[in-house]
Parts: C-alpha cells; structure tokens; sequence
C-alpha cells in the first residue's frame, strides 16, 4: 500500500447532516462506505467540483485507512487520474487533496439530492445506470 493522500478525511456538518439522511435512507451504516459511493459518484461526473469550503467543526473525520480501506491505492488512484484529466499535477499534494474533498463533498450531495434513493439496491442501480 501506497502512503495515503492524507491522513484525515474531514467533511462538513452539512455533509455529515446529508450522510445521516443516506444512512437512513439507505440502511448503510458506515460513513467510509458511504463515502466511498459519494466520491465514486463525483469522479463520474465531467465537471470540476467547487471549493466545498473548510470542513469546520461539527462534521466527520476518519482516517484515509478507514475511507480507503484494503482499496486504498486504487482510491488514490483515481483521485491522481482525476486531477490529471482535470490539469492539475497529481503529483501536487495540496492539489491532489484539496480535489479530493472536492470530490467527496459534491458526490454526498448528489447522492443526498436523489430523493428516490431509498436503499442499496437503488444505490446500486445508480451506479450501474
């Protein structure tokens, strides 16, 4: 396993409030599993996300251990692919990091804006639509 592209994954209250909303929605406890679909969703998308903004208090943190788990260098990966597509040098860390929370913020929104999306087989459905 590669070093990770940061040690702590922070997302907002907002976004924690909005990952509450797709835990009981969807039935998936974990804030990495959630996470995960949440970043996938975004890095599916042709547009660069907006500056999310600094996380704050009040919000979520967890280890990129504990987002990536066994899946971490493929995770980065896609992170460093994205930035490349998108122009920036994946090898920037601040860059690469700063793109990442992007991602992940902007795919919890998503994912939260989905009113129909009741459980995991839509969650499912979703990604393979």
């Amino acid at each position: 396993m590669s070093a990770p592209i940061v040690e702590t994954v922070r997302l907002s209250r907002t976004a924690r409030d909005q990952m509450l909303s797709l835990k009981r929605r969807t039935g998936i406890e974990g804030w990495n599993v959630l996470s995960r679909w949440a970043l996938c969703v975004s890095l599916a998308e042709p547009t660069r996300p907006r500056d999310p903004g600094p996380a704050g208090d009040g919000g979520i943190e967890m280890t990129w251990r504990t987002f990536a788990g066994g899946d971490a260098d493929l995770y980065a990966a896609l992170i460093r692919q994205r930035c490349t597509a998108d122009g920036l040098a994946a090898d920037d860390a601040t860059a690469v990091v700063q793109e990442f929370h992007r991602h992940l913020h902007r795919g919890v929104a998503y994912l939260v804006g989905e009113r129909d999306l009741a459980s995991v087989s839509q969650l499912v459905s979703k990604s393979l639509a």
